[in-house]
């Protein structure tokens, strides 16, 4: 289990968690010019001789590791200074292999229907498993050094500034396994999760649905677009569409889903790991009690929260009962209009100045050096996201932006997650990155600022109710929907455990996990089983989902500090976006006064939204 490990694997910081935004109806005269990214800092072009170098020396550089360091490393711990300059040798190859997997992983997302650029994607991705092959051995053997040795060795300068990541990673000893099982798993990725991963996402590419009304066939992004349209006939269209190819492609996707949880179940057999989410919550850093409790915080706040707000919303829309394709409908009254791209720079700037200046320079940035690539284009990669890429570099953001309100907030919430990137890529491409647990509270954080900013300048009642409902809508899909998704998950893999699953085993566990989070106000319908087959998170990294209500918690917990002018809150907030991965979630917290294992901790995230949800009620007497 490497770290150094070069997978260009973009969902690791994926944002797909919110309702998509609104039907696709902007014109680019309403929109102004969006920005694509320009990826030259990272590489020209595919052509550029400088993909091809890089390659080449990096192979070169692997290999002479291997060839120094292979089965001496132990005794390299006897000088510090020796080991010293064989992890900043390991590190330095990493942010160059780190590099090339981020270009063809970017470079791939922006058409992933371009049978070119998959070949590319494919191409390089082999060559860079390749390379990393020679690397396996190094934190095997750097996690068998005596712990006596190792003391020794970290009171030296050149050793002592990896202690957080050498910390970190002999965390993984108990499950990492001898270097021939390690590189037999790491070679085989390749034709394994990784070809299953890619066959999936080309597939939900090319899907096209056929939606009633609709003059042609549209993909995936804009017909979940729709479920959001103020017209109630075109939610259902677009709902039964949706359906419809779903149930066509059901075997494929459930043979996908089957494969890659048979795949982790083998990878977690071999590896010593019990629970099926046990590899995640390693990788998170973040100890299982601590996801328990936040799961049955939210699990038994469903009827203060979900069940209550979709009755509220069932009758604002005039019905007993919600269908399912109604539950991200906008309020019969909330005001509708297009959002150009300069007008969501200012707002989201403005809103990062009004609490740090230095955040809103860092985010400007991305506007003036073209980091963000914002418009939808055939082929695109879905949703949003921003990648991290390496140290040496800066993040690159994707968006699929379409105008609307929801469009502004994500626009905040990746915005956040560049901000922490560039802050924390002091810390070296070992350390820079930061578990999933804490990778959402710069973003998440950013939003919430946006949206405090956008509601202190609404006077309009009605319109201020309407931002609030959807702030809450968003909060239910940020802790709710994720934790019915990491419930069901855990249902799919301990299933699947004693056999293969079918396509209605998979449909009945998720129709009673979706029953039970969304409340009786909410109507199920026939096609409404087969919607578990598109969202990535599933397939791309299993268990991830947890984290987005960790981070929408934890940055409530924040944001009723800063609200309460908490000592010295922004250089404590700056100080732990900067520590990157170099601290526990423990550490991080305590200059906060507080604490992810205290179960209150998780209660005064959730009390939040439950007090905007009260905040509702009280609106409803009087708009």
């Amino acid at each position: 289990m490497p770290s150094i490990l070069p997978a260009p694997n973009l969902t690791r910081i994926l944002k797909f968690v919110r309702a998509p935004a609104e039907t696709a109806s902007a014109t680019p005269s309403e929109l102004g010019a969006l920005p694509e990214w320009d990826l030259s800092d990272l590489y020209k072009s595919p052509d550029d001789p400088a993909i091809t170098n890089d390659l080449e020396q990096t192979e070169k550089t692997a290999k002479e590791i291997r060839e120094n360091y292979q089965g001496k490393l132990a005794r390299a711990a006897s000088d510090g200074a020796n080991l010293g300059a064989a992890i900043s040798k390991y590190e330095a190859l990493a942010d160059q292999l780190g590099k090339l997997g981020s270009y063809v992983g970017l470079y791939y997302a922006g058409d992933q229907s371009d049978p070119e650029r998959a070949k590319f994607y494919g191409d390089i991705s082999e060559k860079l498993n390749r390379i990393s092959t020679d690397l396996i051995f190094f934190e095997l053997e750097l996690n068998n050094i005596d712990e006596g040795q190792l003391k020794t060795a970290l009171a030296h300068p050149d050793v002592s500034r990896f202690k957080p990541w050498i910390a970190d990673i002999r965390k993984d000893k108990p499950h990492q396994r001898e270097e021939i099982v390690e590189t037999l798993f790491h070679e085989k990725s390749q034709t394994a999760r990784g070809a299953w991963t890619r066959l999936f996402n080309e597939t939900m590419t090319s899907l096209q649905f056929e939606v009633e009304g609709e003059a042609e066939p549209m993909g995936l992004e804009a017909t979940l677009n729709m479920l959001t349209s103020p017209d109630g006939d075109r939610r259902a269209a677009a709902s039964q569409a949706l359906s419809v190819v779903f149930k066509d492609n059901v075997r494929l996707l459930t043979l996908i889903t089957n494969t890659l949880a048979k795949d982790k179940e083998v990878y977690d057999r071999w590896h010593g790991f019990e629970d099926v989410a046990d590899s995640r919550h390693l990788a998170n850093r973040v100890e299982g009690p601590v996801v328990d409790a936040l799961v049955e915080a939210v699990r038994a706040a469903y009827p203060r929260l979900s069940h209550r707000y979709y009755a509220m919303k069932a009758k604002w829309l005039g019905q007993d009962q919600l269908a399912h394709w109604d539950r991200n409908a906008p309020l019969p009254d909330k005001p509708e209009r297009v959002i150009g791209w300069a007008e969501a720079q200012h707002t989201v700037l403005t809103a990062y100045a009004g609490f740090a200046p230095e955040m809103s320079a860092i985010a400007k940035e991305f506007f003036d050096k073209r980091w963000i690539d914002a418009p939808v284009r055939k082929g695109k990669a879905q949703g949003a996201f921003s990648a991290s890429t390496v140290p040496s570099v800066h993040p690159y953001v994707l968006l699929n932006y379409q105008g609307k309100p929801r469009d502004v907030m994500t626009l905040a919430h990746e915005l956040g997650h560049g901000v922490h990137q560039m802050l924390a890529r002091q810390q070296g491409p070992l350390m820079a990155p930061t578990p999933l647990t804490l990778a959402e509270t710069a973003s998440v954080f950013g939003e919430m600022l946006t949206f405090k900013a956008l509601l202190k300048e609404t006077t309009d009642a009605k319109e201020k109710k309407a931002m609030i409902a959807g702030k809450v809508e968003d909060m239910l899909n940020t802790v709710v929907r994720q934790i019915a998704f990491y419930c069901f998950e855990r249902d799919v893999h301990e299933a699947r455990r004693a056999g293969e699953l079918t396509s209605d085993q998979i449909g009945e566990i998720w129709m009673g996990i979706q029953a039970e989070s969304l409340g009786p106000a909410i109507g199920l319908k026939p096609g409404y089983e087969v919607f578990w087959s598109y969202v990535p998170h599933f397939i791309h990294s299993p268990f991830y989902v947890y984290a987005y209500a960790f981070g929408d918690c934890l940055v409530n917990s924040l944001y009723g500090l800063y609200q309460e002018a908490h000592p010295g809150f922004v250089d404590k907030y700056f100080e732990m976006l900067k520590a990157g991965g170099t601290k526990h979630h423990s550490e991080i917290l305590e200059p906060f006064g507080l604490d992810a294992r205290d179960p209150a901790f998780w209660s005064k995230g959730l009390g939040v939204i439950e007090a905007m949800i009260d905040e509702l009620e009280e609106m409803d007497k009087t708009v």
